[in-house]
């Protein structure tokens, strides 16, 4: 992987030297000896940081800011500055910096802090590169996903919408039937009509029959008056009968007739009344060993089971996590009213690696409440529900690591296993740095940069 490009801009060669070699080991790093070199060298080349002396003959600080603003959205700047110059650098950055370094300056700090903007820098760009893929063509309707199983689906999908048959979607809850259902009709010739859903486990079994068929003024006690039911009103359109396995096996018969015979007769009706209807169903049961187990009607799955699509479960497509999480992270940011902008690395690793066992709807619950509880404008590791924290030690999805590139896949792995390490440590020592950094073998200020690095702190570890 290609190494962050930081451009460091003085006039001091010592105050060159000095960065040259505190950032050159992880980083491409190109000097600029005045603000004139540095200004050609932003229109010339693209850099993830500008790390820039504010007191500059031929061009300032503040020029240079100026120049990487209007050459890159995303190129994150700090600016160096004297004791006597700090108003000018808390001016930059209501100007658009990143942060400052007050001269003189602890080496391992400018290393942390042009880290730390190379890491927004980057973030800031998969935000972007999430939203352009949300706009783009990895989706169907209100369906997102560019994963080869989604991909899979939408074809299945904008075939079925051409053609006139019953459909039925199946796959566990909270992968997203209905909506599967609604990308059908509105693909479909009858977008134009009404799309009418019910769950047909959500009613008691002696109103199921009344809602999907209507019924006669009196048919029973508190009917005073007729009532059409749905599939009369969805007449021309399409019906969506969800979880259509928890039908009660009467009403199974008359449905069984009504997609038959394309015809309803009201409870308490004798008078049949014609109906144009797409029947879309779905549900999370085996319907095939439901009809062994005598709990489904055969005929009534041979009429369902006509074009069968399978919707798969999201650890089935962990490359999808991303697009949604940032899908779901824009929405809810919205109606929070806040300013955020992305995921930080170790949050977005612990997204990918959870199973998700309530599918795309326990993660968009999940990015909600992370949205909430942010404190900055990323969504960090601690940020997360702790069922989303809490995975196994040191477990790594393999798909995941199956789509990066081997230098990629090694640092990931490594950092996952540093943060759980980390982790396992401050448990033991209770949050108690100083034991903490002895056991470890390291100076406790590193083992200190080391925690914000992985977006840990000790105070969650103590008693």
């Amino acid at each position: 992987m290609q190494k962050p490009r930081i451009l460091v801009v003085d006039d001091k060669e010592n105050m060159l030297k000095l960065l040259a070699t505190v950032l050159g080991e992880k980083n491409e790093v190109t000097l600029a000896s005045d603000g004139a070199q540095a200004l050609a060298l932003i229109g010339a080349r693209d850099f993830e940081v500008v790390l820039s002396d504010i007191r500059m003959p031929e061009a300032d600080g503040f020029q240079v800011l100026k120049a990487v603003r209007d050459a890159s959205l995303f190129t994150e700047v700090v600016l160096m500055t004297a004791f006597a110059t700090v108003h000018d650098a808390v001016e930059a950055i209501k100007q658009g910096a990143y942060d400052y370094l007050q001269k003189p300056f602890d080496p391992d700090a400018a290393a942390l802090i042009v880290a730390r903007a190379v890491e927004r820098k980057q973030l800031r760009e998969q935000a972007a590169n999430l939203r352009k893929e949300l706009d783009g063509v990895y989706g169907l309707q209100n369906l997102i996903g560019k994963s080869r199983k989604m991909r899979e689906v939408y074809e299945q999908l904008e075939r079925a919408a051409s053609l006139e048959m019953t459909v039925l979607l199946v796959g566990e809850t909270g992968t997203g039937k209905e909506l599967a259902a609604r990308a059908v009709h509105q693909r479909s010739a009858r977008r134009d009509k009404r799309f009418v859903a019910i769950n047909c486990g959500a009613l008691p079994a002696e109103l199921v029959e009344s809602e999907l068929f209507g019924h006669a003024r009196g048919a029973f006690t508190g009917a005073a008056t007729a009532k059409a039911g749905l599939f009369e009103e969805a007449s021309g359109g399409t019906l969506f009968l969800d979880e259509v396995g928890e039908l009660p096996l009467t009403v199974q018969v008359k449905l069984n007739r009504v997609l038959q015979e394309k015809e309803v007769r009201r409870v308490g009706d004798n008078n049949a009344v014609k109906v144009d209807v797409r029947v879309i169903s779905a549900t999370h049961r085996d319907l095939k060993a439901e009809v062994h187990a005598g709990r489904f009607r055969e005929d009534l799955f041979y009429r369902l089971h006509v074009l069968p699509i399978r919707l798969p479960p999201l650890r089935e497509r962990k490359e999808d996590i991303p697009l949604l999480a940032m899908h779901f992270l824009e929405k809810h940011a919205r109606a929070y009213h806040r300013d955020l902008v992305g995921f930080e690395p170790d949050a977005l690793h612990a997204l990918t690696a959870y199973e998700w066992p309530g599918n795309v709807r326990e993660l968009e619950n999940a990015v909600e409440r992370s949205a909430a509880a942010a404190s900055a404008n990323q969504i960090a590791y601690r940020d997360l529900p702790p069922e989303v924290q809490a995975r196994p030690e040191g477990k790594l999805p393999m798909e995941m690591l199956a789509n990066m590139p081997y230098k990629e896949a090694v640092e990931t792995a490594r950092d996952r296993v540093s943060r759980d390490y980390l982790a396992a440590l401050m448990r033991e020592f209770s949050g108690n740095v100083t034991r903490a950094a002895e056991r470890a073998g390291v100076e406790r200020e590193s083992l200190h940069r080391l925690l914000r690095k992985y977006g840990l702190h000790s105070e969650e570890f103590k008693d």
